[in-house]
């Protein structure tokens, strides 16, 4: 086996670990999921049935990810966080088959005890705050906040604030490397 499941976790059959996996005490990866190389899972982690997870992907302690989420690789999923999936649940109503899709682009993160509300995608390396509240979908790059989470600027894929110039450049203060922002699109130079 070349990954690692903790003896008080559970993994249906039909799922895909890959290489250098982790999974940790009391999570639940349930059936026909598919996570990719050198992902850390937390404590207490859900992954619900067909739920696909890139390379690289980190989820802490207490992650709640249901049917219809896909993150991309190198994905940090912060504490507690949640994902949804069903836009009006009713305990009386089987809605099972009305499961709205959510995807994570790569690099993206989402801070602790953020939820995001299925249906809304977030963008590459965009930067959920904790707590936030996500009901719409976020740009890559963006930095959201807040409940309703709202746009409050742009972050690089080191993740540091970017302060655009007249011109529509940055600058990344870690990595130095240069962004540009046209008609609300951030790219890396």
């Amino acid at each position: 086996m070349d990954y690692y499941i903790h003896d008080s976790a559970i993994v249906d059959d039909g799922c895909i670990i890959g290489v250098g996996t982790k999974i940790w005490h009391f999570s639940h990866i349930m059936t026909n999921c598919t996570i990719g190389n050198n992902c850390n899972i937390g404590q207490n982690v859900v992954v619900s049935p067909e739920v696909i997870i890139g390379d690289n992907v980190k989820i802490q302690n207490n992650v709640s990810l249901y049917t219809g989420v896909t993150c991309d690789d190198d994905v940090f999923l912060g504490p507690s966080c949640v994902f949804t999936n069903v836009i009006n649940p009713r305990s009386a109503i089987n809605r099972r088959g009305q499961y709205l899709k959510t995807h994570v682009g790569k690099g993206a993160s989402v801070g602790a005890n953020a939820t995001i509300v299925c249906g809304h995608n977030i963008g590459e390396f965009a930067f959920i705050g904790a707590g936030a509240v996500v009901t719409k979908t976020v740009l890559p790059y963006a930095l959201v906040i807040g409940n309703p989470a709202r746009q409050v600027g742009w972050i690089s894929q080191a993740g540091h604030k970017l302060i655009f110039d007249d011109n529509g450049i940055a600058i990344c203060p870690e990595t130095k490397e240069v962004y540009s922002c046209q008609n609300n699109i951030v790219k890396k130079k």
